[in-house]
Formats: C-alpha cells, sequence, structure tokens
C-alpha cells in the first residue's frame, strides 16, 4: 500500500490509486477532478454501490477505496467489511452525514478514515494520500463521536497485550495519541519503514483491521505515547 503502483497520466510517475463508490455520477465526476488535478492520485475505477465497490476493489487491487455510506443494495459500511476482508486497500469513507452509526460502524468495519463531503479539495488530497500511507484521517465532528462512545460505553476489561514486543507497545501508544507513521517514527528515532511493519504486526496480533481500532484498544488500555 502507499501509491507505489504508478497510475496512468506518465510512465513511472508514482500515483495512489482509487476506486470512488457513490451513487451519484455528478459526485464521482468532481471527486475525480479534484484528486486527479493533485498530479498524486489516479482514479482507476468507480462504483455506484457498494457491491460493487467491492468488485472494482477486487479487479483493480487500489490503494485507496474511496467509499459513501448511503448507497443502494449493500451500503458502504457492509462494503468496507467487504474490501477489508477480500483486499489490501485502505478505505476512505466520505460522506454528507456524521450519524453516530455511521461513523462508529464505519470504522468498526475497519476504515482507516472518515470525513465530510464539506471537507475542502487539499483536505480530501490529503486524506487519501495519508490513508494509503497507514495513517488514519479523522474529521474533527467524527473525532467528537468516537470520543463520545468511548466515555459512554460500559467499561470493558483491558485487551491482552501479552503478545506485542515492548517496542510494538510503544507504537500502539503511538496510535493511541493519533500520531501518523512519520511522527512516531521521530518519536522512537527509528525509520517510518519499520514503524508501518510495527504497525502490521501490531494489529495482527491484536486482531484489529485499523489503526484506528487499535488506537481504541490503546485508550482502553491507558497505554501512553512515548
Amino acid at each position: 500500500m502507499g501509491g507505489s503502483r504508478a497510475g496512468a497520466g506518465g510512465a513511472g510517475v508514482s500515483r495512489t490509486r482509487v476506486v470512488l463508490a457513490d451513487d451519484h455520477a455528478a459526485v464521482r465526476e468532481g471527486l475525480r477532478l479534484v484528486l486527479e488535478s493533485s498530479g498524486e492520485i489516479s482514479v482507476v475505477g468507480e462504483a455506484s454501490n457498494g457491491a460493487d465497490a467491492v468488485d472494482a476493489a477486487e479487479r483493480l487491487r487500489p490503494d485507496v477505496v474511496v467509499m459513501d455510506v448511503r448507497m443502494p443494495g449493500t451500503d458502504g459500511i457492509a462494503a468496507t467489511a467487504e474490501v477489508m476482508a477480500r483486499t489490501d486497500a485502505a478505505v476512505l469513507v466520505l460522506t454528507t452525514f456524521d450519524i453516530d452509526e455511521y461513523v462508529l460502524g464505519s470504522l468498526a468495519a475497519g476504515a482507516s478514515g472518515f470525513l465530510l463531503k464539506s471537507a475542502s479539495g487539499a483536505e480530501l488530497v490529503d486524506g487519501v494520500r495519508r490513508v494509503a500511507q497507514g495513517d488514519a484521517v479523522l474529521d474533527p465532528a467524527v473525532t467528537r463521536v468516537v470520543v463520545d462512545a468511548m466515555r459512554s460505553r460500559p467499561a470493558e476489561p483491558a485487551p491482552d497485550l501479552s503478545d506485542l514486543t515492548e517496542r510494538e507497545i510503544e507504537v500502539l501508544g503511538g496510535l493511541g495519541a493519533g500520531l501518523s507513521n512519520a511522527q512516531i517514527a521521530r518519536r522512537l528515532m527509528i525509520g517510518e519503514a519499520t514503524v508501518k511493519t510495527h504497525v502490521s504486526r501490531v494489529l495482527m496480533k491484536l486482531g484489529v483491521q485499523s489503526r484506528v481500532q487499535a488506537a481504541v484498544l490503546a485508550a482502553r488500555s491507558g497505554i501512553e505515547s512515548a
């Protein structure tokens, strides 16, 4: 992941490959124009419903699927879970609605980010780039929803971290603090590629699909960033 594959528009130019999933053609066209005008992103496929989004992700192997929530048939939350189960793509949810059920459902399904359609073009491009690199992206309003949900839910046992190494626990602390891979690398004075490897191992050992889910577990464990 991380835009390592060359996209259309220039041989040898490394661009992040994206599939757009939204049931409105005009919205998809607008998103395509914004993303491709950045020069960093190639839109390699589009889908008008969740089932087609999953199919496109399997066929085209993008780095990121930009996913709407409310679509006919298979909705964006169910499609996110399928994309996460069947491909290596990251999912960035982009929707008009910041309804709690949509936010929490998308993140529980494994989405790496959640932005509102009111986000600027620069924020959207940055969001796609960051989730492609393995980081998490949350709209400020969405962060509030997640924090409020954590505060209101019944107390749960702290997750078992016994399989994690000391370094992996430090990385998990960085995830819990909302740090990017680059920020964690600077904090721990290690390479960013090494951080990515540690993040992958942390997710695998904890049995979660996204760094957002890992961050929630870090908060429940009381782990602080190094």
